[in-house]
This record gives structure tokens, C-alpha cells and sequence, in this order.
């Protein structure tokens, strides 16, 4: 529980200095004279490059263990942020947005990897991966409303400059915190899932079928649209403030079923289905509906992220038999990478003639036909019966 502590204080620290910066990135790059276009793709760059991050990182964190992988992405990534306070032209930010994508590409699955070999018994795990989530939301909820803030009394160099430092005093504090071995210990530690013993054998060689990767993909690519949208509404004339509260409303509403606890008693499946559907009507909702308060809207999606993400981390851990985790979050964190570069870019080229939100609805829900769903009684028999559809 320890390790679990201290993993979570990091979270907090990276997630609230990243998430600092969505409401300011787009005003940032448009003060050194970017384009629309240009900030779709400066966006997309970012993600693009977590892909040869995210393909290193599957095999080396089974190998080695988390530990310092997360203290390399902290550092990494505070260093950048160190260097773009003193930037003054758009492609310099978009060399360094790219460069930041690969250092931060195995933050994610060196977390979430050491979180699941915590424990073996799937509830637990659950607990585990929803503690991320709300970890990861409480730092969201203020974080964007903060930046906005700090730009405004310091300015953007200042406040890149504020933002790098506290990174890297959270890649120490990892570093020192965190002692030699931990991760390799954790990574190490023999343990039994929680399944009948006649299937443990076969739950090691059990193949994740693509079509659940499918999921975060089109979840991150529609993240991306409304991350890209969102800062560029009304012409790109509303304030960083305003913009920054529309931010924490979103990670209101995932706090608010990151809470409900007893959601980790049903079938991570059927949560993460719920959540999607719940997710895709959202941005339906702002394509065509325009009249319902975005306020409102952006809520209700903030809870569909509440239950998806803790849902489809315990997902991969009981299809994976508790294997090779650093793979199946890599694999999951390249799924959204893919989506994340796919969806600013296309909201950049085609927002003037078609709502990228509605963009966002059809993919979600192409995701959701994608699903497997006739393999149920499959998983059922690889995993705790209680936590799987069945």
C-alpha cells in the first residue's frame, strides 16, 4: 500500500503540471503566430511520438521493472518545459511537443504496470486502478483552471518555467523515494491470479484480440477533437479562463463516478460499454444540440471518462491473466497515441465545413460495434467470475 501511496503522490504532481497546460498550449501557439491548422498538428505530433516511446516501453518494463522509467519520463519532461519558456517560434514548439511525446510515452504503462502486480486478486486490482483514476482526475480538476491563472499573473514563459521545475522535483522526490529495486521486487513477485488452477497456464498464451485495442483509440482520437475544439470555440476569442473551468467541469464529473466504488462489483465489460455509449451521446449532443448548456454536456462526459478508463484497465488485466502487463498497456497506450495524433488533425481539417464533435460521435460508436461480444464465457472462465461478464 505503500508503493501505492507514493505512486499516487507522482501521479498527482505529473497530471496536474500536464493538464496545467491544455487551456494555455493553443493560446501560447497562436501568440507566436500559429495557425489552426499548424496547433491541429503541433497536437497530433505530440502523440504521433509516443509511439516508438510506447513500442520501447512494452518490453522494457516487463524486463526491468517501473521504477526508472517513471523517473526518466518526469525528468525528461521537465526539462522540455524548461526549454520551451524560452521559445519564440511555432516549429520550436513543435520540435519540442514531439520530443515531449516520447519522454512521456512510458509514464502510463510504467504506472499502471506496477499498480496491477500490487496485487493478484482482481478486486483489488480494480480498487487499484480506480485510486489512479481519481488520483489522476482530482489533479485534472484543478490543474487547467490553475494554469490559466498562472498565465495570467506570470505570463507563458513563467509559468512553462514553474510547471518544468515541479516535474522535475517529482522525478527526484520518485527517484529517492521510490528504493533501488522496488519495481524490479514488484516486477519479480511471483503471483497467482485469481482463476481456477486448470486454466492458469492457458491465461498466459490467452491472445488480447485487436478489437479491444480498437476502444482507446477511438476514445483518444475523440478526446483529441474535443481537446483541440474546446480552446478554439467561438473563434478562439474566449479567455484562457473560461476555458480552463470548462477543463476542470470534465474532471468534476469523472470524480464524481470515480467515487461510486460499488461500480467496481460489475462486469468491467459492460462498464466500459456504458461508459462509451454514455460518452458518444455527449458529443452528439454538442454536435447537433447546441442549445443544451456545454457546461452541462461537458459534466455528464466527465463521468463517462469516470467509468471508462478505471473499466478498461481492469479489463486488459484479467484478458492478459496478469501477464506480460507492460506489453497490453504499452500495446493500450499506442492504441491511443494513434488516436490522439488522429483526432486534432482531423478536427484542423475539416471543423470549417463538418463539427468535428459529430466526428467524434460516429467513431465512438464504430468502437463500440468493434467490441467482442461473444467471448464472454471465455473470459469468464480466464478470470474472477465475479468481475467478468459472464
Amino acid at each position: 500500500m505503500k508503493t501505492a501511496i507514493w505512486l499516487y503522490l507522482f501521479l498527482f504532481l505529473a497530471v496536474f503540471d500536464l493538464h496545467a497546460q491544455y487551456p494555455i498550449l493553443t493560446p501560447f501557439a497562436i501568440s507566436l503566430g500559429a495557425a489552426p491548422t499548424f496547433i491541429g498538428w503541433m497536437m497530433g505530433i505530440y502523440s504521433l511520438t509516443h509511439l516508438p516511446g510506447n513500442l520501447i516501453a512494452g518490453t522494457q518494463i516487463d524486463k526491468h521493472g517501473s521504477r526508472r522509467y517513471i523517473v526518466f519520463s518526469l525528468l525528461g519532461a521537465g526539462i522540455i518545459l524548461l526549454i520551451q519558456a524560452q521559445i519564440h517560434t511555432p516549429w520550436q514548439l513543435l520540435a519540442l511537443r514531439s520530443i515531449s511525446g516520447f519522454v512521456l510515452a512510458f509514464l502510463s504503462p510504467a504506472c499502471l504496470a506496477l499498480l496491477a502486480q500490487l496485487s493478484s486478486d482482481p478486486i483489488k486490482q480494480g480498487k487499484y486502478m480506480s485510486g489512479h483514476g481519481v488520483v489522476h482526475t482530482l489533479a485534472s480538476v484543478v490543474s487547467p483552471a490553475a494554469g490559466a491563472l498562472i498565465v495570467g499573473a506570470l505570463g507563458f514563459s513563467a509559468t512553462f518555467a514553474s510547471l518544468g521545475y515541479l516535474l522535475i522535483l517529482s522525478g527526484v522526490i520518485a527517484w529517492l523515494s521510490m528504493p533501488k529495486g522496488l519495481a524490479e521486487v514488484q516486477h519479480e513477485k511471483v503471483t497467482e491470479p485469481a482463476m481456477p488452477s486448470n486454466l492458469g497456464e492457458k491465461s498466459k498464451f490467452l491472445p488480447v484480440s485487436w478489437r479491444y485495442f480498437a476502444l482507446p483509440l477511438v476514445i483518444a482520437c475523440a478526446q483529441g477533437i474535443l481537446f483541440f475544439e474546446l480552446p478554439l470555440r467561438g473563434g478562439g476569442h474566449s479567455s484562457m479562463m473560461s476555458t480552463g473551468l470548462l477543463f476542470s467541469i470534465i474532471s468534476i464529473g469523472a470524480l464524481f463516478t470515480l467515487s461510486m466504488l460499488f461500480l467496481n462489483r460489475y462486469s468491467p465489460k459492460l462498464r466500459l460499454i456504458a461508459g462509451v455509449l454514455l460518452m458518444s451521446l455527449c458529443f452528439f449532443a454538442m454536435a447537433a444540440i447546441p442549445q443544451i448548456p456545454l457546461s452541462s454536456v461537458l459534466f455528464v462526459l466527465g463521468m463517462s471518462k469516470g467509468i471508462i478508463f478505471p473499466a478498461m484497465a481492469t479489463l486488459f488485466i484479467h484478458l492478459s491473466g496478469g501477464n506480460k502487463l507492460g506489453r497490453i498497456f504499452s500495446l493500450q497506450s499506442i492504441a491511443t497515441s494513434i488516436g490522439s495524433f488522429i483526432g486534432p488533425i482531423t478536427a484542423g481539417q475539416l471543423r470549417v465545413g463538418l463539427s468535428p464533435y459529430f466526428i467524434a460521435f460516429v467513431l465512438l460508436m464504430i468502437g463500440i460495434m468493434l467490441l467482442p461480444y461473444f467471448t464472454a464465457r471465455r473470459e469468464a472462465s480466464l478470470s474472477d467470475p465475479k468481475s467478468i461478464l459472464g
